[in-house]
């Protein structure tokens, strides 16, 4: 998979439903169970709005403004590549769809305490297809932001008492590139 740079085999700490608590020496970090990934869709309309959902985040104690995103290959999506699962989760969180979705970027989210890897993409070409909203009880609401107006949008939202996932100012430098 990746090189290793000579570490040790990780141990077991805890395991719960989703995740389990690895040691690999003396560090701790946490490895997600049953998906090959993540990804996180950088959607930006026709008309120059970027597609940010919020959400209730139990280990942010609050509401958090986040791209859309999932989990690839999980449950009864083992398999999918990477785009299907973008154009999917993006269907499910905000009722859109892309006619165009690439990869832009990949990498670790938090590399000091998760391996796992998310998979940037860029989606155009978006039609209202469905409700949004999230699945099995997710609690997402949509906000479409024109670009220009994104970061006095977040600066707004963090004021209320919002949690901003930083990803989000990584899709402003992607989602630029549409023009």
């Amino acid at each position: 998979m990746h090189e290793h740079a000579g570490f040790d085999e990780p141990t077991t700490i805890a395991s719960g439903r989703f995740i389990r608590l690895m040691r690999r020496g003396t560090w701790e970090f946490v490895e997600r169970l049953g998906t090959s990934g993540a990804v996180c869709i950088i959607a930006v309309t026709d008309d120059r709005k970027l597609l940010l959902i919020e959400q209730p985040r139990p280990a942010m104690n609050g509401l958090v403004i986040e791209l859309p995103a999932g989990l690839v290959g999980d449950g009864e999506d083992a398999g999918e590549p990477g785009s299907a699962a973008a154009n999917r989760e993006l269907i499910e969180e905000t009722g859109y769809e892309a006619a165009h979705i690439e990869e832009v970027a990949e990498g670790p989210i938090t590399p000091g305490l998760s391996n796992e890897r998310v998979a940037l993409f860029l989606a155009s070409g978006l039609r209202r297809v469905g409700p949004g909203g999230g699945v099995d009880g997710e609690q997402i609401t949509l906000h479409e932001v024109p670009l220009p107006e994104v970061e006095a949008f977040l600066r707004d939202q963090v004021a209320r008492g919002r949690t901003v996932d930083l990803k989000v100012y990584t899709a402003l430098h992607f989602a630029r590139r549409l023009g």
